[in-house]
């Protein structure tokens, strides 16, 4: 069985040692409003564990998860008791998901808030990351709001280890990066436009997730080619990215993902 335990890289400069593939929750904890092709019921907590299991297995040590991801943070409070030392841990401020609908708040009480209520809900005393989940007016966010210096008080607390961003524009990727210790970026076969973000991080040793590094590429590849295979080659292909989250609660996805990320990155 591939592993991962031989890739670990640090998330940032200063950051953990973290797995090159990252599991992301959001599919733990909410399955309404949000962008998957086909309908999915949330796996009860035997196959949450199970998954998580697979996942530590496999070698991965990231989770990301957040608040607008419905009940993710508290289920995995509970299936991460005893072996909370084992994962690092992503999660975000901003966004909240309540009855189908996003809303956002950038202020410093909020942001404090949504921290505080995240350690609770995770059952730990230390997040290693947070990220602002931006609206899409990512300047606008870190230049206009409180959000960004907030996190960086709850840093010089030790509630959390490093803050970050999830953005959407390059402008917002550069300038969290600039402030900030890490970002998470959209980078994959079909779209490189905030690859601007990722050069940056590889110059100044920033940490990069990639969101959606599979979002299908299939229609710009050769056939016969694997289009997992390829997204991968694409994403750590560039110096700059530390890990790329995928969201999958299927087994069988998640041992093909580590598979190919083991034979791209032997």
């Amino acid at each position: 069985m591939s592993s991962l335990h031989d890739f670990y890289r640090h998330f940032g400069s200063n950051g953990p040692l973290v797995s090159p593939l990252g599991l992301g929750t959001v599919k733990l904890g909410r399955n309404q409003g949000v962008k998957y092709p086909s309908g999915f019921e949330l796996p009860d907590d035997k196959s949450a564990l199970e998954l998580l299991a697979l996942a530590r297995d496999l070698g991965i040590n990231l989770l990301d998860t957040a608040p607008a991801y419905g009940i993710s943070e508290e289920r995995l409070g509970k299936l991460l008791k005893g072996q909370r030392q084992h994962w690092v841990i992503v999660s975000k401020v901003g966004e909240e998901f309540i009855d189908g609908q996003s809303a956002f708040d950038f202020s410093a009480t909020h942001t404090r808030f949504s921290v505080e209520r995240s350690l609770k809900r995770l059952n730990t005393d230390h997040i290693e990351a947070i990220l602002v989940h931006s609206d899409g007016n990512d300047v606008h966010v870190l230049q206009q709001e409180e959000v960004y210096s907030e996190l960086a008080k709850l840093k010089q607390e030790g509630k959390i280890g490093q803050f970050g961003f999830s953005g959407k524009t390059v402008e917002g990727g550069l300038l969290a990066l600039e402030q900030g210790d890490c970002a998470m970026v959209t980078y994959n076969l079909n779209e490189q436009e905030e690859k601007p973000v990722l050069d940056y991080a590889a110059s100044h040793g920033k940490g990069i997730l990639i969101k959606k590094a599979l979002a299908s590429g299939h229609i710009c590849l050769a056939e016969g080619r694997d289009p997992v295979r390829a997204s991968f080659e694409l994403v750590f292909g560039h110096p700059g990215v530390t890990s790329a989250v995928v969201g999958t609660i299927n087994p069988g996805h998640l041992r093909q993902n580590v598979e190919q990320v083991a034979a791209v990155l032997g």
